[in-house]
């Protein structure tokens, strides 16, 4: 059902929610005269006048006091239009009553850890997901997150690539998800060749020796995936790339570009629905609240994984890591295959990204679309993502 009188558009999808087409009156998400009344208890809100032509009938006044009521400013409506996000930062009608974040952080606190385990290797804990046994028989599969995601979005392609006898790795990348968040400068300084480095020793700890088949997708941290397989193609066989940036002509999103400004990049990681918005921005879904409740959980856990994100965007040196890319994949560098499974409805990285990669390397690039997915495929649509996993590798 639509949450407003105009149509909803949808494709539809078994483990997302539609998207409705546009938004309710609140800024950015619905908001409620509770919330106004609570606003205003505060001492919040422009006082304004209503105007009631005299002829007008005692309720034709107090339905118009009532609209006036609702129409005032809603400090937490501009935050999203998630249901999930709203009770996660809407005041609710009995606060007391409602809880408070100790209370929904206890009450999500063990989400989204499907098939991982901490695992430490050198002097960091990673949390690694892991399926299908050391014996599979059709080798093994490492999957690399982006930023500001986690290892959680390949749950659930990971479950059925195990069933088709592979084995799968997914590790939260250092500051991400699940594993260890160092302050910079103990024993982690979120740069390219820290990150390289950390994944290196993570290997060798897992004892992937032979050589793999890798599967990237994402900004930041996904394009790190990227130059590390540039840096070690002997310990590759096949690479997959859902929707990453890949040319110097990709957009940055807006989120990267505010982590690098002065004050406002500290106060902007520090928003405990940042990762679900970022994801929900790229897809024509939005998640549903179980799901947005694990990528919620670290930045509600503490200030940590927005620091690290921080730091790594402050790091990053995007224009470089794109043309890097760009060149290393190019015919003239790279000959083991690559797939672009793409999904062509995402917000952030148009198709024609991956039809310009495609050009420089045809006789080793395969493009596949994902009809109905956005930037994050594996979570908008696993099983076709899985189909055209199986198919090329």
């Amino acid at each position: 059902m639509s949450c407003c009188p105009c149509t909803t558009t949808t494709t539809s999808s078994p483990l997302s929610l539609p998207r409705p087409a546009c938004r309710s009156r609140w800024s950015g998400g619905g908001g409620s005269s509770a919330n106004a009344a609570a606003w205003r208890a505060r001492g919040g809100g422009a006082k304004r006048s209503l105007v009631v032509a005299a002829s007008g009938s005692k309720d034709e006044t107090a339905e118009g006091k009532k609209q006036e009521e609702e129409s005032e400013f809603n400090p937490f409506g501009f935050v999203t239009d998630n249901p999930s996000s709203r009770g996660a930062i809407q005041l609710p009608e009995s606060p007391a009553q409602d809880g408070n974040v100790g209370q929904m952080l206890y009450r999500i606190e063990d989400k989204g850890r499907e098939f991982g385990s901490r695992v430490k290797s050198g002097k960091l804990r990673w949390f690694v997901r892991e399926t299908g046994s050391a014996g599979a028989r059709r080798g093994t599969v490492v999957f690399v997150h982006g930023a500001p995601s986690q290892s959680f979005s390949y749950r659930m392609v990971m479950s059925q690539m195990a069933d088709a006898g592979y084995h799968c790795f997914a590790p939260d990348w250092i500051g991400f998800g699940f594993s260890d968040m160092p302050q910079p400068g103990y024993g982690f300084d979120y740069t390219e060749e820290e990150f390289h480095k950390s994944l290196d020793e993570l290997l060798s700890t897992l004892n992937i020796t032979e050589p793999f088949f890798l599967v990237v997708q994402g900004f930041l941290v996904g394009s790190y995936g990227l130059t590390w397989a540039l840096k070690n193609s002997s310990k590759v066989l096949k690479v997959a790339i859902l929707n990453s940036p890949l040319t110097v002509s990709s957009p940055v999103p807006g989120l990267f570009n505010q982590l690098r400004l002065p004050l406002f990049g500290e106060f902007t990681c520090q928003n405990a629905v940042l990762a679900e918005r970022f994801i929900e921005a790229g897809s024509p879904y939005v998640l549903k609240s179980e799901k947005a409740d694990v990528y919620r959980l670290p930045y509600l856990s503490s200030g940590a994984p927005g620091f690290a994100l921080l730091e790594a965007a402050r790091k990053a040196n995007f224009r470089d890591v794109l043309s890097r890319i760009s060149a290393g994949f190019a015919s003239n560098s790279w000959e083991k295959p690559i797939l672009l499974a793409w999904g062509i409805s995402d917000k952030y990285l148009p198709l024609p990204i991956a039809e310009e990669f495609q050009k420089g390397n045809p006789a080793a690039i395969k493009l596949e679309p994902i009809e109905g997915a956005g930037h994050m495929p594996q979570e908008d649509w696993p099983e076709k993502v899985v189909t055209a996993l199986r198919s090329f590798l």
